[in-house]
């Protein structure tokens, strides 16, 4: 194996160096250069997959890879979205089929936006380092990237460095921008030279808070310098997560209970537009701030119609057909009122996501099911008879629930009242203090259904407002109407979340390096996790994870009735910036943890 690491690394090394020359030989007929096509509702744009196993390694034939661009041409789709060069050899197969419905077909159009993966160094393991990359990996995806552009210039379109790969809570993978800068200079640098088309073009794929949306822990020179360098920014946004973890705009107002179901969903997925729309706005008033004018394409955003957990009737009540139903409409309806391009996620259901959970939300996506089947959003093609024909393994495409709509009705949820939903910040401040400035006071007061600082007990609440925030969607956790704070891991590998200061600073809490951590807790008997604070930040590349081990065999164990708990934060820290606490409380576990529950109440400090 290090003998072909080796001859791999010297190829893409090669690649890189001289480029491979545009093909003399494109196709004739249809060749749009990607400004033609990007906006243009004529070429609607999806990400697709394709993958039915539970596993990428079991990559679709050309053959299974041809019926799906047959039914996604059947939709309208002439831009599709992919997510690794070289990895799998998912996308050199689906360039192949395109190229060979093409030349069955001087009628056939289909454009590819390649996704070329990047990670961290160290990625994917117990120590990822953010601080530098992957370098063998992203080199051998680029030069992938290069190749599959030259051999398929009338195909490929757009190359996207990384996907989601400056996003924060990308844990096990994340890079800082001056990485992606890096290789979309490159790419830039090719184009120019001549050594890829001239026409592609280059950007990144990431969530709207990493192009400077709203967070301002993202906005960096690097960030400044990458978004002057892309051609386009393709930008994500998901308001069905949201309606779980951030669920401010999801609740039904409770003046509107008394209205019939289905008011109230179509109500709730007009605040799920509004919602994604709020975030393309706010990167586009940082585009503002920065002084630099760039288009801006929604480069992925979805809704699931199935959720066995957080989005499901036991959570938010947002996974089923009607809604994923009316999202799809409304994102077609405003991206192509506005001119731009949406990549809708995505095209076909795929169970590798979430293998151990047929029920997790991450295998429901789709727009067609694993069986061939058109969801409730397809309906009026299948009715249509644009579908006829066309096959997905051996199966016709026909409507979910046999076309009954009363069944599927029947089984569809309202969103729970707002005054259901748990907080989404804890916005008890102490208003006389700016984030930053010491805090003096003997006792600091996350949360306390007792404690009540006044201005004269010693006593003192944050300096800014507090959000729960959890990591890419991974877990659940609110604040109930009861005070308590409900943790609840999901079907992943990794989940996390934690109590984050709101402000540009984090909390200056020299005084409590010496004192003690508060809290009573109780939850999953024995359940494994680590808990503690954080200080500085990702972007700023100062981030300390502070935190001990929960579970078995630990000094701390998490026990099924309320326990209080009071941990010295020396047993914690592990070099914590005391003058900067950006997250006075977090959790993260790498242990499966759907079913297990966490409880928390009455946090605070105190000094010695």
């Amino acid at each position: 194996m290090k003998i072909l690491r080796t001859f791999l690394w010297g190829l893409a090394a090669s690649l890189l160096i001289i480029g491979c020359a545009p093909s003399d030989n494109t196709p004739k007929g249809h060749n749009l250069s990607a400004a033609e096509i990007l906006g243009n509702p004529d070429y609607q744009a999806i990400s697709y997959g394709g993958y039915r196993e539970k596993t990428r390694d079991a990559v679709p034939t050309i053959e299974q890879l041809k019926e799906d661009m047959k039914i996604l041409a059947a939709m309208n789709v002439k831009l599709l979205r992919t997510y690794n060069t070289q990895q799998f050899a998912q996308a050199a197969n689906l360039l192949e089929a395109i190229k060979q419905l093409k030349a069955e077909d001087a009628d056939f159009e289909m454009y590819v936006m390649l996704g070329a993966w990047i990670d961290c160094e160290n990625a994917w393991t117990d120590n990822p380092n953010h601080n530098a990359e992957s370098l063998e990996n992203n080199t051998v995806e680029i030069a992938a990237a290069v190749e599959l552009v030259n051999k398929y210039p009338d195909i490929v379109k757009i190359i996207a460095v990384g996907n989601e790969a400056m996003v924060h809570w990308a844990a096990n993978y994340f890079v800082y921008p001056n990485v992606i800068l890096k290789w979309v200079n490159h790419l830039k640098d090719l184009r120019e030279n001549g050594e890829i088309p001239a026409g592609t073009w280059i950007t990144s794929s990431d969530n709207y808070e990493s192009w400077g949306g709203k967070d301002k822990s993202y906005h960096t020179e690097d960030l400044v310098a990458l978004i002057e360098a892309v051609d386009y920014i393709s930008l994500h946004t998901y308001p069905f997560h949201d309606s779980h973890y951030n669920p401010a705009f999801w609740g039904t107002p409770d003046d509107q209970a008394g209205n019939d179901k289905i008011a109230q969903m179509d109500a709730a997925m007009l605040r799920a537009k509004e919602y994604a729309i709020s975030q393309y706005d706010a990167v586009v008033d940082y585009l503002k701030e920065i002084g630099i004018e760039k288009p801006i394409h929604i480069g992925e955003t979805g809704w699931a119609s199935v959720s066995g957990s957080f989005y499901g009737t036991e959570g938010s009540r947002a996974a089923d057909e009607y809604k994923e139903k009316r999202y799809y409409e409304h994102m077609r309806e405003w991206t192509n009122g506005a001119g731009m391009s949406c990549f809708y996620f995505e095209a076909f259901d795929e169970q590798w996501k979430d293998p151990g959970s047929a029920l997790g939300s991450e295998n429901h996506f789709g727009l067609i099911t694993l069986q061939g089947e058109a969801k409730y959003a397809l309906w009026d093609l299948v009715d249509a008879g644009a579908f006829e024909g066309l096959t997905r393994d051996g199966q016709t495409i026909t409507k979910t629930y046999g076309g009954d709509e009363a069944a599927l009705l029947e089984e569809v949820m309202a969103p729970p009242l707002a005054s259901e939903i748990g907080g989404v910040e804890l916005t008890t401040t102490n208003e006389g203090r700016e984030a930053g400035q010491p805090v003096a006071e003997q006792t600091y007061v996350v949360f306390h259904s007792a404690m009540t600082p006044n201005g004269s007990n010693d006593q003192t609440y944050p300096s800014a407002n507090l959000r729960i925030n959890a990591w890419e969607g991974t877990c659940s956790i609110v604040q109930t109407n009861e005070g308590i704070l409900e943790i609840k891991p999901g079907t992943g590998d990794w989940w996390g979340c934690g109590l984050e200061m709101t402000s540009e600073v984090g909390e200056d809490l020299s005084a409590f390096a010496g004192g003690t951590l508060h809290f009573e807790m109780k939850g999953s008997d024995m359940f494994p996790f680590t808990m503690g604070y954080q200080s500085g930040t990702f972007s700023g590349g100062n981030q300390t994870n502070n935190f001990l081990k929960v579970g078995k065999g630990e000094a701390y164990q998490i026990k099924s009735e309320w326990t209080s708990y009071s941990i010295p934060v020396a047993d914690i820290n592990q070099g914590a910036n005391w003058k900067d606490i950006t997250a006075p409380i977090f959790f993260r576990g790498d242990v499966k943890g759907e079913g297990q529950e966490i409880y928390l109440r009455n946090i605070y400090y105190t000094q010695n």
